[in-house]
């Protein structure tokens, strides 16, 4: 993707920054960066308590049956996960595809392969749980083309570094602005369009329910499933130990009716599905994220 954005003073300082970071990680391998990762991303819940209060908010309304004590013991150890993972992602950067796939594991792929190798599309669904960039380099280096949708970062120097990172290990990435087009395309050719869809959608996504809560969703991975026929699979990929469990499930659902009528039920299904596993660890789940932030338009405003 082609960038002219012209980096500026700051942007240049924070990506030097990046780059002793990468350098850092690389040189204490992976135990060694893991524990570095939890001790930072622990700072963030105590002493700094970064969206603390609503990490545990988050928590409460999930697990209305857990005590104090484990909500705290919880959400802590998020924070560790995020900061341990965040540095594991940094890591990816000196990766070659034999690092990646020692590294992974991948569970229940025969559908997915067997999808893949009929050369009409597939759709690759994710979320924030686990390490989602390490599970779609675990795919691309293991040789499934595959297209991620992405957010352009704001500091084009990283933005730039992230792509070739991404690329390296075999990913090809799409524009979330241009992915109307390029995910109809990568379908067409035969290829995985890859979405990360459990972040707030704002008043364009639908709504379905997460945890007993109504939450705003994006719809472009079941729309774009919808229209091209391609089937729908959740990707997920937990960290267990220093590897990773990736974990594909399709998502199977009745295609007759509307498309909204399509959309939602696939839509609902993988968010189901996503909730499972979150529960089976929760830890691993981005709780910081102001999932519930937008509510129904039929739904009566507090207060």
């Amino acid at each position: 993707m082609r960038d002219d954005r012209k980096p500026t003073i700051g942007h240049r300082a924070e990506h030097a920054l990046f780059m002793g970071t990468v350098k850092l990680a690389g040189a204490l391998g992976d135990r060694g960066s893991a524990t570095l990762g939890a001790a930072l991303g622990t700072l963030g819940y105590f002493p700094f308590r970064f969206r603390r209060q609503l990490v545990e908010k988050h928590l409460r309304w999930a697990f209305p049956d857990k005590d104090d004590a484990w909500i705290r013991v919880t959400a802590r150890a998020a924070y560790a996960h995020l900061g341990r993972e965040a540095l594991a992602t940094l890591r990816l950067a000196g990766m070659t595809r034999e690092d990646v796939i020692e590294r992974t594991t991948v569970i229940n792929g025969d559908a997915f392969h067997a999808a893949v190798e009929k050369g009409n599309g597939v759709v690759l669904v994710s979320g924030h749980v686990g390490n989602h960039e390490i599970g779609a380099a675990s795919l691309a280096a293991r040789g499934y083309p595959l297209d991620v949708v992405v957010q352009r970062q704001g500091n084009p120097l990283f933005d730039a570094s992230l792509i070739a990172a991404r690329e390296r290990l075999g990913l090809s990435v799409i524009d979330r602005r241009h992915a109307t087009r390029l995910a109809i395309k990568s379908l067409r050719s035969g290829r995985v369009a890859g979405f990360a869809a459990d972040q707030n959608a704002g008043k364009a996504g639908v709504f379905v329910p997460f945890f007993g809560r109504l939450a705003s969703t994006h719809r472009g991975a079941a729309l774009f499933a919808a229209k091209t026929g391609a089937p729908l699979f959740l990707g997920t990929c937990l960290r267990k130990g220093d590897r990773y469990d990736g974990r594909l499930d399709e998502i199977e659902v009745s295609r007759e009716g509307s498309l909204d009528d399509v959309v939602y039920r696939l839509t609902y299904a993988f968010t189901q599905r996503l909730e499972m596993v979150v529960r089976s660890a929760p830890e691993q789940y981005l709780w910081l994220h102001r999932r519930w932030r937008t509510r129904p338009p039929e739904e009566p405003k507090a207060g």
